[in-house]
């Protein structure tokens, strides 16, 4: 079906509704993509206060056939926030929509309006001195509903599981204007289909999310931080394995780091310190998060020690102090900067069953030589199986000089990918740069009941046209 574009009709009839104040001139920040591989385009910039404004700009781009783009943090890594081709759209940014509508410590629950920053929400739980658990490197700018349109993961999957496991309710606009009212508090629901889960991940394509009743967690009492050298991702499976089996589910993040990455960070960040004077083959950052009474640095120092009997770890580095722990954080938070100014040849947000990543790493490395003398830099997620495989030139020559081998270096991967019976989206989404992949890799059937929920709940297609869904 046929768009209209966001033109100057749409601009008077929003205006005769909500008055001057909603509609803004469209700064290029909102036709951007932090990787800059999308460009954008916008007929109107609408920045609503309220979910019945939100709603009015929603009923009327579907009276009038005009797809709408909704704009959270601008910090997606897959373009969906950003509308390159079709009729110039009508973006909804909810950055004006931040308020923290109400907490309730005993039932461990924060209502929040979608355009609040992660941070925000982080420190709005702090105050009643819970936890809120999401944790991205992007959180001073990204925004909880872009997070739970796409649902975000972090470093505290393991522990706390993605924002879809963090969020009870939801308020949506959907594509015809009306508002659902699903800010449920309820930890138990039966009552029919589950409109919350299926809104949560999908990118903006079925409803612009407006607010959402969030989980909230006891504080740890004390956090302990690790880096432990470990001979191989077999070990540190085997690592991760007996931790738990000794703390239980305080182990909070477990992140594997190739040395490539350490390397990254000497050649182009050599200000970030690092644990290890000579750089391990593999490591993993062990973090836990404890309970009164209990010593996070015994608690560390006997995984290890029983890990070294096993033959599972060969060195170690136990934080001492909050500076030392934020040293380590830095080797982890800082290896996806050391990427960018390297300049990869073919990124890539995958998981894996986490027992068939060692198979899989062994695979890829063969099937990666065999395409070229490419670098590859393998970490992340160890804990919930999400790795970023990214693959890099040779020291000495740059991302140009292999850009007609990108296609082919992420088609290999994700062909690996797939065979493990792994996923090409992790936890960045599908937006527009994987729609193809999807269309390749995803099962037929659950992409008929997509489409067909995609038809019934939008009729005209307007919400989100070309994400997660070939238009």
């Amino acid at each position: 079906m046929s768009l209209n574009p966001a033109d100057d009709r749409i601009a008077t009839l929003i205006r005769s509704k909500l008055g001057d104040q909603v509609l803004r001139p469209v700064a290029d920040r909102y036709l951007e993509e932090p990787r800059g591989r999308f460009a954008g385009q916008a007929g109107l910039l609408a920045l609503p206060r309220t979910t019945e404004e939100v709603s009015v700009l929603v009923q009327v781009a579907s009276e009038m056939r005009v797809p709408v783009v909704p704009y959270g943090g601008g910090t997606g890594l897959v373009g969906g926030q950003v509308m390159p081709h079709g009729p110039a759209p009508l973006v909804i940014s909810l950055e004006r929509m931040t308020a923290i509508r109400s907490v309730y410590p005993t039932e461990n629950i924060l209502i929040v309006e979608a355009g609040a920053i992660l941070q925000d929400v982080q420190a709005a739980a702090e105050a009643q001195d819970r936890l809120f658990p999401l944790t991205l490197a992007a959180q001073g700018s990204c925004r909880i509903g872009g997070n739970l349109s796409t649902n975000a993961g972090g470093v505290n999957v393991l522990r706390y599981g993605n924002a879809r496991d963090l969020c009870l309710g939801l308020e949506v606009v959907l594509p015809n204007g009306q508002i659902w009212q699903g800010l449920s508090r309820l930890r138990k629901d039966n009552t029919g289909y589950d409109l919350r889960n299926l809104l949560i991940g999908a990118e903006g394509t079925l409803g612009i999310i407006t607010a959402a009743a969030l989980k909230l967690f006891p504080r740890p009492a004390a956090i302990g931080t690790a880096m432990f050298q470990v001979a191989s991702p077999e070990a540190a499976i085997s690592l991760l394995a007996q931790a738990r089996d000794r703390v239980g589910e305080a182990v909070s993040t477990f992140e594997l780091i190739h040395r490539q990455g350490l390397k990254f960070l000497s050649e182009v960040l050599p200000d970030v310190r690092q644990p290890f004077e000579t750089p391990p083959e593999w490591s993993v950052l062990i973090e836990l998060g404890l309970a009164t009474g209990q010593s996070p640095s015994d608690a560390l120092e006997d995984i290890f020690v029983h890990a070294q009997a096993l033959g599972l770890v060969q060195d170690g580095v136990i934080a001492q102090s909050e500076a030392q722990r934020g040293e380590l954080w830095a080797v982890r938070e800082r290896i996806p900067e050391a990427n960018r100014l390297i300049g990869s040849v073919s990124s890539h947000d995958i998981s894996i069953p986490i027992s068939e990543i060692p198979d899989f790493v062994r695979q890829g490395e063969k099937v990666i030589s065999g395409l070229g003398p490419f670098r590859i830099n393998c970490f992340g997620h160890l804990g919930d199986g999400n790795l970023h495989y990214n693959v890099f030139p040779p020291k000495g020559q740059g991302r140009s000089d292999f850009e007609g081998q990108s296609t082919v270096v992420k088609r290999a991967v994700h062909d690996l990918v797939h065979a493990f019976d792994g996923s090409v989206s992790a936890e960045h989404g599908v937006g527009r740069m994987k729609t193809d992949d999807l269309e390749r890799y995803g099962d037929p059937v659950k992409l008929d009941a997509m489409r067909t929920i995609k038809a019934a709940l939008d009729p005209f297609g307007i919400m989100n046209p070309g994400a997660v869904l070939k238009a």
